[in-house]
């Protein structure tokens, strides 16, 4: 029986942190869970081709932009079903236990992780609680907590437009169905400690609200970068 899931993970000078990513995802393929990996590279210039011939990963190329990158990846994907990972998120034991029951049981819905962060401390814990909390209540989960969906769903939803942000919540709130995954996403905090959690916070949030009132992608993300 072949293996249904492929993982997608958008690669941009990333081979730096790459490793613990790759590194959970040993536990699927014992299990034969994992069809293949690719990365989706958006031209970096850090060996990233070298990573992805240790790891028995695929490499893709082209123009950097994530919700780009990410299209390619799910075009050149084979299985059944579907998992975006961002680079610097290291998913938690039994994750492909969770993976599993949501196959077996809610094959029509996309599902997510719960978000958590290798840092310590309050705020760490409250900006993770009001992601998970903006998923569930909202159907609004991002792309740091992982997103996995069947090929037939994603296609439906007509897929991650080729934008440079916010690519993520396009895709999901085209979703017909959401649900949350019994394992965490343990990402970097490495942007909140060097911006400050409470700035950090407020550009995502801000970001997101400005889109909704309909400012263009590309303006968003020369305000995100600033």
């Amino acid at each position: 029986m072949t293996a249904p899931l492929s993982i997608v993970i958008p690669t941009l000078n990333a081979s730096g942190e790459i490793g613990p990513c790759l590194g959970a995802l040993a536990e699927a393929l014992t299990e034969g869970l994992i069809r293949e990996v690719i990365l989706t590279d958006g031209g970096s210039s850090d060996g990233i081709e070298l990573v992805a011939d240790a790891a028995g990963a695929e490499l893709v190329s082209g123009p950097a932009g994530r919700g780009g990158q990410l299209a390619r990846g799910a075009e050149a994907a084979q299985g059944e079903w579907l998992l975006f990972l961002h680079a610097d998120t290291i998913l938690s034991r039994g994750w492909s236990e969770a993976v599993r029951r949501h196959m077996r049981e809610t094959p029509e819905a996309a599902g997510w992780f719960r978000l958590q962060f290798d840092a310590s401390g309050a705020a760490p814990a409250l900006v993770a609680a009001w992601a998970n909390f903006r998923a569930r209540r909202f159907g609004l989960p991002y792309g740091d907590q992982g997103l996995l969906v069947s090929r037939r769903v994603y296609r439906r939803a007509g897929g991650f437009d080729a934008i440079p942000l916010m690519e993520d919540v396009a895709l999901v709130r085209r979703m017909p169905a959401l649900r949350e995954l019994d394992a965490n996403a343990v990402t970097s905090a490495r942007r909140y400690r060097e911006q400050g959690w409470l700035r950090r916070g407020w550009r995502n949030l801000s970001t997101c609200a400005l889109w909704r009132l309909g400012m263009s992608p590309e303006r968003l993300a020369r305000r995100y970068e600033r």
